[in-house]
């Protein structure tokens, strides 16, 4: 009930315009029947943002807008429904109208093979009885609708094995095929060409020997863990131990930016996931770490940038030369390991300033409890 005062009958006027104005913006929206609901979406590297969290069963419009920095594309998926967009590239937008029945969907990028969706870039939409809709905008709080995604720790443990080869500077050995992705690469354009002429992915390796265990837990984006201790002998005769205790986010120094420890990526070569130039391989593990470098037991940092992967076989056994483009296909037991200088910091003082050590034939594991 509202109780009016004394007031002139313009301004009385005016009070009950406003009073009409608040119980309409309180009150709950409802469209025409037939009418597709609206739900809004934002893809960036990496995650999926909704206009609504919540919407009633029946007939919904997703307006899928990309406003990252490379493709992407919108799938929903869920009570027997599995349908998607096209590609949709950075600054453009698509449409989905979908009919959907009470339930929850999952809302995710499937580029890559479902690498980005791995990446983050998932969320659910509830869909409930038309009676019952409740809505939730961008940026409130998922805990309400959803348990957090990435609560439950993955965890894997890697033991090196078979031959050691170390990875010297050199060109890279498919030009042809890295030619065309590098022109989506912008500012950086420059510095990953340089690599094709002269970088870590080449052919000129030599035979050494050492060891490399480590465990990983995958935890979510900034609580991942890892643990391990490399060792080996370079073409030089040097001995390297490296010994990882903390993982490193988004100071990967390629675009889309990126860090942590993933398990089972789909990643690399023409995937739109990291640089171009290294074949498109599947990963039991990817990591990015900081690490304690010491060489012939002197200290040489605190802060090396490591980079881990177990991976599909990208090397022929013999002369362990790059043997394919795509290599998703092939066996997982490649251990690939890379060393840079921290940021700031000079090379080091081996080949090409850089360490690159490949063991050929790895395994993994569930760490123990």
């Amino acid at each position: 009930m509202f109780y009016v005062h004394a007031v002139p009958l313009r301004n009385a006027a005016a009070l009950l315009l406003a009073a009409v104005a608040l119980v309409g913006a309180t009150a709950p929206a409802h469209r025409a029947p037939g009418d597709p609901a609206a739900v809004s979406a934002k893809l960036s590297e990496w995650k999926v943002e909704l206009s609504k969290r919540s919407v009633a069963a029946g007939s919904v419009t997703f307006t899928v807008e990309n406003v990252g920095s490379i493709p992407h594309a919108f799938e929903v998926e869920g009570q027997g429904i599995e349908q998607e967009t096209a590609v949709i590239q950075p600054g453009s937008s698509a449409t989905l109208t979908l009919t959907l029945k009470p339930g929850t969907y999952e809302v995710y990028c499937p580029v890559g093979e479902d690498s980005h969706k791995k990446l983050g870039m998932e969320t659910d939409l509830k869909v409930v009885g038309a009676t019952s809709s409740k809505s939730s905008a961008y940026g409130e709080s998922e805990m309400s609708e959803a348990p957090a995604r990435g609560e439950k720790a993955q965890a894997i443990r890697v033991t090196s094995g078979g031959p050691v080869i170390q990875i010297l500077p050199g060109p890279f050995p498919f030009p042809d095929s890295a030619a065309p992705i590098l022109k989506q690469f912008g500012d950086e354009r420059e510095g990953l060409e340089s690599q094709v002429k002269n970088g870590p992915y080449s052919n000129n390796v030599t035979p050494i020997s050492g060891s490399f265990t480590f465990a990983a837990w995958d935890k979510g984006a900034v609580r991942d863990s890892v643990d391990g201790v490399a060792e080996f002998t370079t073409q030089d005769g040097a001995r390297w131990r490296l010994a990882l205790d903390r993982v490193q986010t988004k100071d990967v120094p390629h675009h889309p930016r990126f860090g942590g420890v993933i398990l089972g990526l789909y990643y690399h070569g023409n995937t739109q996931v990291h640089t171009p130039l290294v074949p498109t391989i599947n990963s039991a593990v990817a990591l990015w770490a900081f690490g304690h470098l010491y060489k012939n037991g002197a200290l040489v940092t605190d802060n090396a940038m490591v980079h881990v992967m177990l991976l599909s076989r990208t090397r022929r056994d013999g002369d362990f030369a790059l043997a394919c483009w795509d290599c998703s296909k092939n066996k997982i037991d490649e251990l690939q390991l890379q060393i840079l200088p921290g940021p700031g910091e000079p090379k080091f003082d081996a080949p090409g300033g850089f360490l690159f050590v490949n063991w050929e034939k790895s395994s993994s594991a569930k760490p123990a409890s």
